[in-house]
């Protein structure tokens, strides 16, 4: 199997995005990206189901946009939006990330070994058959799941944090589930959001998808696995159908 070498020291995101899309056309199936600081755009765009990167150091914004098909491993952490519009394919974030993650994701996976900011899984959607997945392993800042048209978020609150403890969760939400272990305030949850403790039917498909996010940072799954959970989903299809006029 063909491996690649990228020093990414003092190079800017531009050359460092056509290096990894010559490696790829070249048929590498696994790249190293190492000394990464702040360069953006990273796999953007980029096909290939059998391809993996690995990024030694802190991606900028917008990793893995409109990306389909390519497993990223960032060992650090993520600037704002990784997973943006993202197909399909998986980011995995042995860290924490910033705002916006997963933005408007319609397909494939993120899993943050840690924290996210604001806005997390804003606008995500199903697209078709796929089903796009937003894990959190520790907590979400407010307006999680803002305006959220499908696809599953979970959010853990491992290390002893409140899985999300702010404002406007799943605000304007209208398709998709978030999922999160143990409860939240009332107060947290915003306009067209309602919880519930989660069904027998409900734990089995977010069953799978633990265990994987758990594989994926060695952790074990089974306390996580045993824990109670909240799903949080829409009222309605059209949670602010009264703000808009219809002649």
């Amino acid at each position: 199997m063909k491996t690649v070498h990228i020093d990414a020291k003092d190079l800017h995101y531009t050359p460092l995005n056509q290096q990894i899309r010559a490696a790829v056309a070249d048929g590498a199936k696994e790249i190293v990206i190492d000394h990464v600081l702040g360069q953006r755009f990273i796999a953007d765009g980029l096909r290939g189901n059998d391809v993996t990167i690995t990024v030694n150091g802190v991606p900028g914004g917008d990793l893995a946009m409109f990306m389909s098909g390519p497993t990223i491993i960032v060992h650090g952490n993520a600037d704002h939006a990784p997973g943006n519009t993202m197909d399909m394919g998986k980011v995995i974030i042995h860290g924490s990330a910033g705002d916006a993650v997963a933005h408007s994701m319609r397909g494939g996976r993120v899993y943050v070994r840690d924290n996210i900011g604001y806005r997390g899984g804003i606008h995500m959607k199903r697209y078709l058959k796929k089903h796009p997945i937003l894990v959190v392993g520790g907590s979400a800042r407010a307006f999680l799941g803002e305006s959220m048209a499908g696809g599953i978020i979970i959010v853990l609150g491992l290390k002893g944090v409140p899985p999300v403890s702010e404002q406007g969760v799943g605000s304007g939400i209208h398709g998709g589930e978030i999922f999160v272990r143990g409860t939240i305030d009332d107060l947290c949850l915003g306009g067209g959001a309602r919880q519930a403790p989660v069904t027998e039917e409900q734990k089995s498909v977010i069953r799978p998808i633990i265990e994987d996010f758990t594989k994926s940072f060695g952790m074990d799954a089974a306390p996580l696995l045993a824990s109670d959970y909240t799903r949080i989903a829409a009222t309605s299809a059209r949670p602010f159908a009264n703000k808009y006029t219809w002649e």
